[in-house]
């Protein structure tokens, strides 16, 4: 197809002034239509006639009129420029109207027990757009993968991906248990109590877990405990404490709505075992279309409520 259209040498302009001159009658009126000079409307006809190899119009003095071929070409040709001013026309509002297909990528923690929420509730304010959500802790390139926004958390610094990046939201990862673990083995005081109790930590802590937690005012505390469940990411975390397992380091903002219905509770308050920020990835940043700009300032809106 694209060979086929390079026979055009892309004059789509010399298309359409030849579909203005076939709707006018008159390369004068079609000149007038397009806004160009009676002469530069005569050279793109010649052009076209001379790319496509055929007679397109029929000149006297007084009239040009389409060829038998230039009736079969208006045909096509008007049909295809009327395709493209819509498909140029869908492509600007995408910058200022919210609507179409969005395509976003989030860690499974962040995906399984954050978006779904905020999602559903998107999707009532913005019912013209439809959403896709893809739950992995693998990240994806945004261009291989058509992904219109990536959502990824970091303690520290955020790696140069060679897309944009802007903070949606802070975390902490603070400890929890579930009310009836805290009755059977009771709530720790202070941090050296850890080593007690049971713990329950994602696959980033390999073998005895440290934990250095930091205070209000920045002073730490290192922990050595050996936890008794292991797993794969802090959504299995944040189920398997409220089932009772232990006491487990869980983000913030994955624990709060289990916090906000008793099913947890917060360990140690005034200690955080690390700090960080969830990023919105994108390819255009500023300049992305209307859905992901609206979506991602709609995160950035429901997790600020959240702290």
């Amino acid at each position: 197809m694209v060979d086929r259209l390079e026979t055009l040498g892309g004059a789509l302009e010399d298309v359409r002034a030849f579909c203005a001159v076939s709707e006018f009658g008159t390369v004068s009126a079609a000149a007038r239509q397009l806004g160009e000079t009676k002469g530069g409307i005569s050279r793109r006809l010649s052009r076209l006639e001379r790319r496509l190899g055929v007679t397109l119009l029929a000149r006297t003095s007084r009239a040009v009129s389409p060829t038998e071929e230039g009736i079969a070409f208006y045909t096509k040709a008007r049909e295809a420029l009327v395709w493209l001013d819509d498909a140029a026309e869908g492509a600007r509002q995408s910058q200022d109207i919210p609507r179409g297909h969005l395509r976003v990528t989030a860690p499974v923690d962040i995906g399984m027990e954050v978006m779904p929420r905020i999602v559903v509730k998107f999707r009532k304010i913005h019912p013209q757009i439809t959403v896709e959500l893809l739950v992995t802790d693998v990240p994806l390139d945004l261009a291989t993968n058509r992904v219109d926004l990536a959502l990824r958390a970091r303690v520290g610094q955020l790696p140069d991906m060679g897309y944009r990046a802007s903070p949606v939201a802070q975390f902490q990862i603070g400890l929890y248990a579930a009310p009836g673990y805290l009755a059977a083995y009771g709530l720790p005081d202070v941090p050296a109590v850890l080593a007690e109790h049971h713990l329950v930590v994602s696959r980033e802590f390999v073998g005895a877990a440290q934990l250095v937690l930091t205070d209000r005012r920045g002073r730490s505390h290192e922990v050595i405990a050996r936890p008794i469940i292991r797993t794969s990411d802090y959504a299995s975390v944040l189920r398997l404490t409220i089932a009772g397992g232990g006491v487990g380091p869980i983000p913030d903002l994955v624990a709060a709505e289990a916090v906000a219905s008793g099913a947890l509770l917060p360990v140690l308050t005034d200690w955080r075992v690390s700090e960080g920020t969830l990023y919105a990835i994108s390819l255009s940043g500023k300049d992305a279309p209307a859905r992901v700009r609206v979506f991602r300032e709609f995160v950035r809106t429901e997790l600020g409520d959240v702290k």
